[in-house]
């Protein structure tokens, strides 16, 4: 039998005097020394399951089956039973860190507190026990990173950070739910060694939640594939890859990035261009604010995109490339020339931008925060029109209407508010609120990052498609180097400031120059 064993597990949760099922008799096992991955798009339940094997599911929920740890029933267990598991047997590891430590506490009272709790670790034994676990987990000179709060480490050292925690009292069971979909590709694949490696030096079992494919075919032993709260196929993982027997795994496995852009055409008008950009930050210090050094965030950056070419934009978090893009479109200060639409638009006035603003538009990573919860779809398409005063004889929902059905929403949903849609719609909704202006320029900042595969193959037909029908100009941002050898044009590298290699996205893809290059490149595959 095995060490974590979840028998006919179905979950519903009580809302508006009615239930909604979210788990319908899901079965499966993870022993010690096993990885099994459980995969599927958002929404179809991975999370709830993971959750209610320590009970960890609010109130609301109705649950129903069994999930025994090490043969003692967790469903209806005591507290004092629950509080023995969780953390000391079965740790977790969520998507998000920044959510998950808490932001006024430093990283050594976060780690000494969960020690304190389980092992009666204090003191001294506490801090060897904390430099041990973060030494372990690749986070380097961890005696000069004990004071440090979590805003003040990137975001793979967050990670590693959550892993030290979820560590540090031997569990038995890791649960790591989305550890690595908002790092960087380098970042991602030391992630996922360190967790490799881990396990095998503990011997635990990891029940690792994820709906990339690339990942579960790398790490895993077992996968269970999940729709609508029901594992509709499960078996080892390379049976699951090699002979798919479900449609929905076939659907998922079939959801890679594929082909490439239109090409450009030789006469197209150059939309933006940069000359030797450079953008520095102050360090000041001081009572008077004196200046004694400069984060060099972009250094000599000089780009060119014409009508109907993608830009691709890579490297890792930190290297410049959402801070490029927000000096061209002037929301940042900045050095060097700027030209849009062969004009130097380097020193115009707020004044003078604001009506080149509908030509250029930025789609951002995270859709859910970047609408407002308190507007409607409608409203937040409709926003820009007013401002800039777009088409002001034509009735603004008649506008909306078109700009939904062209990004692939039905109008008949635009009274609703950014909460009723999936996270791929709401995408849809922010690349409308863009389009409905008719931009020339586009930025998309990481804009299918946080998407599931399937719903991140439509978004990028999508994008391909409005930009063969309006010639638009993309700055695509990404670390998903599959989306942008399928959406670029050219490719820019970007390290620490620097653009360490540009060209065709072709020739930089089977041919890199650089070592860096090699290396981003190596580790997406």
């Amino acid at each position: 039998m095995s060490l974590l064993r979840v028998q006919n597990l179905s979950v519903s949760f009580r809302q508006d005097g009615r239930t909604v099922p979210a788990v319908r008799g899901a079965s499966f096992g993870v022993d010690r020394g096993e990885t099994v991955a459980l995969v599927g798009e958002s929404g179809s339940g991975k999370s709830v399951t993971a959750l209610s094997t320590v009970s960890l599911l609010p109130a609301s929920a109705v649950v129903e089956g069994s999930v025994t740890y090490d043969g003692r029933q967790m469903i209806g267990a005591s507290d004092d039973l629950l509080r023995d598991v969780r953390g000391n047997d079965i740790s977790f590891i969520f998507q998000e860190p920044m959510t998950s430590l808490n932001p006024l506490h430093t990283i050594e009272r976060q780690l000494t507190e969960s020690l304190a709790l389980h092992q009666g670790l204090v003191g001294n034994a506490a801090r060897s026990r904390i430099l041990e676990l973060l030494a372990r987990t690749g986070i380097r000179d961890p005696e000069t990173r004990l004071g440090a709060y979590p805003h003040q480490l990137s975001g793979g050292q967050r990670q590693r950070v959550m892993i030290a925690m979820a560590l540090a009292n031997k569990p038995d069971i890791l649960i790591a739910d989305e550890p690595t979909t908002a790092l960087d590709v380098t970042i991602q694949a030391q992630i996922l060694d360190l967790l490799a490696e881990l396990q095998r030096t503990e011997n635990m079992g990891l029940l690792f939640i994820t709906h990339d494919l690339g990942i579960v075919r790398r790490i895993a032993d077992k996968v269970c594939v999940m729709k609508d709260g029901e594992i509709v196929e499960t078996g080892p993982t390379e049976a699951i890859f090699s002979d798919p027997q479900h449609p929905y795994t076939r659907k998922l496995l079939a959801a890679e990035q594929r082909g490439e852009p239109d090409p450009v055409h030789d006469d197209a008008e150059e939309i933006v261009r940069t000359d030797h950009l450079k953008v520095w930050f102050p360090i000041q210090k001081g009572f008077l604010k004196r200046t004694v050094g400069h984060v060099k965030a972009v250094n000599d950056a000089s780009i060119s995109v014409r009508a109907g070419e993608t830009l691709g934009i890579v490297g890792e978090s930190g290297s410049g490339k959402t801070t490029l893009a927000l000096a061209i479109m002037r929301l940042i200060g900045s050095e060097g020339g700027i030209t849009f639409r062969g004009q130097d638009v380097r020193r115009w006035s707020t004044r003078e931008l604001r009506r080149l603003r509908s030509e250029m538009q930025i789609v951002f990573q995270d859709p859910f925060g970047s609408l407002s919860p308190r507007m409607t779809c409608a409203q937040i398409i409709a926003e820009g029109l007013g401002i800039h005063k777009v088409d002001p004889d034509r009735a603004r929902r008649d506008l909306v209407a078109e700009a939904m059905a062209e990004t692939g929403l039905d109008p008949a949903t635009m009274d609703r508010y950014p909460h009723e849609f999936s996270g791929g719609q709401r995408q849809r909704i922010a690349i409308a609120r863009a389009m409905v202006l008719r931009p020339r320029l586009l930025v998309l900042d990481e804009p299918t990052s946080a998407l599931d595969m399937t719903v991140q193959v439509q978004i990028v037909e999508l994008l391909r498609n409005l930009q063969r029908k309006y010639g638009l100009a993309y700055l695509f941002i990404s670390h998903d180097l599959n989306v942008v050898r399928a959406m670029s044009h050219k490719v820019i590298v970007m390290r620490q400031g620097d653009v360490v290699e540009a060209g065709r996205a072709r020739d930089l893809f089977e041919n890199p120059k650089t070592e860096y290059t090699a290396a981003l490149i190596a580790a997406a595959r």
